[in-house]
């Protein structure tokens, strides 16, 4: 008994910055943003909007088109670092705002990579045969963790949530395939203190730049691309299925540069790759599930489809998924 995507769904903040609004408060340009990352705006949270109402909101919709209740649930696996709260957990927020009580509901904390983790121990839950129904989450808000004068880190980070619907099902569609990696000797290359405060863009208050994200651009780019290709190797060779049969791939929307160099490496063509940065920036554990829900949206992926997930993060950690649609 294996587990299936039947259903997604995606809320972003109110409030969309582009490269210009960036401009005036910032040295940097539209055109050096979009050179170095591919971005040219994200939405960012203000100082009255909670993540959790977010990501409360992606699941909704993605239980409305599964056609389920929250009651129908049997866990929620959020993938998030951005809790507001050392605990209760991200999780619990949510199953509270959905009315999906007494079910497990709690985090997983693995940076970017979190949906693609968080997607994973769902799968082997409901392998083990500990649920039938699960909602798994990725939601992040790195705007408020970042130092607004350093351009090197703050251009890069939009807030949002993702969700998707699990079922257990037997058959050929579903999860075929998941690998999961973290190397910590590579903490400091992308990293952020727990402490500090929040700071949205529409308030005074700024975090002290010591407890900002702190990221080493160049050596991050080398083990991301690296990382990522090789695991995306080894999920599908694990599944036995041939790189050239995926229909699309649907990444860690982190750098266009990234992107691009991991589907070379493939040996991927650009009509296989699913790109948003451009209009959502990295918005962390966020990116791949809202990624996937806008494939589907724009009938990128069909039933039968073979759709890889991979993203790299924080930790470092760094992982894909093979599905079946």
């Amino acid at each position: 008994m294996g587990s299936r995507i039947i259903a997604t769904g995606r809320a972003l903040p109110r409030t969309a910055v582009t490269n210009r609004d960036l401009e005036r408060f910032m040295e940097t340009s539209d055109d050096w943003i979009r050179s170095r990352t591919g971005i040219g705006q994200r939405y960012t949270l203000r100082s009255d909007e909670p993540l959790a109402q977010l990501a409360a909101a992606a699941s909704r919709t993605a239980l409305e088109r599964a056609g389920l209740k929250p009651s129908d649930l049997d866990a929620i696996i959020v993938g998030t670092v951005s809790s507001e709260f050392a605990f209760p957990s991200f999780g619990c927020q949510v199953q509270t705002l959905l009315g999906a009580d007494s079910i497990p509901a709690y985090d997983v904390a693995a940076a970017c990579s979190g949906f693609i983790y968080a997607l994973s121990v769902a799968d082997a839950h409901m392998r083990a045969g500990d649920f039938a129904k699960v909602l798994v989450i990725g939601a992040d808000a790195l705007s408020t963790f970042v130092d607004w004068n350093d351009r090197r880190t703050a251009v890069l980070f939009g807030d949002g949530a993702g969700a998707a619907v699990i079922v257990s099902e037997p058959g050929p569609r579903g999860l075929l395939s998941s690998l999961l990696r973290s190397s910590g000797r590579h903490w400091d290359l992308l990293s952020l203190r727990a402490t500090g405060v929040r700071a949205t863009l529409d308030t005074e208050i700024r975090r002290n730049p010591d407890d900002a994200i702190k990221m080493k651009g160049p050596e991050l780019f080398k083990i991301a691309v690296k990382s990522m290709e090789e695991v995306s190797r080894q999920v599908a060779e694990r599944a036995r299925i041939n790189l050239g049969d995926v229909s699309l791939v649907v990444g860690h929307q982190a750098n266009m540069r990234i992107i691009k160099a991991v589907a070379e490496r493939l040996g991927l063509p650009p009509e296989k790759v699913f790109i948003n940065i451009e209009r959502y920036g990295n918005t962390s554990a966020a990116s791949v599930p809202i990624a996937l829900d806008e494939a589907v949206e724009l009938g990128r992926i069909h039933d039968g489809d073979l759709v890889m997930l991979n993203a790299c993060g924080g930790g470092l950690t760094w992982g894909a998924n093979l599905l079946r649609w």
